[in-house]
């Protein structure tokens, strides 16, 4: 498997999202990956691409991500 940038592991994220969560787990590790091997700290999500885009649901975004060492943002639109 080829190393995916930042951007396309986002994407993939916003795919699994779409996707009732499918594999997200995966997705998560291969943007982890990405983040280190790019040097950034914080993933940034477009809120208006996510299922849940309410507080709550980005909060727990935020948490999920966090117990798998992943800093998330949000963009402002």
């Amino acid at each position: 498997m080829s190393e995916l940038t930042a951007a396309e592991a986002t994407e993939s994220i916003y795919a699994s999202l779409r996707a009732d969560n499918a594999d997200i787990d995966t997705h998560i590790a291969a943007l982890k990956a990405a983040l280190t091997r790019e040097g950034i700290k914080q993933a940034v999500f477009d809120p208006a691409k996510l299922a849940q885009n309410n507080r709550s649901g980005r909060k727990l975004m935020q948490a999920y991500f966090r117990q798998r060492g992943v800093s998330v943002k949000f963009s402002d639109q």
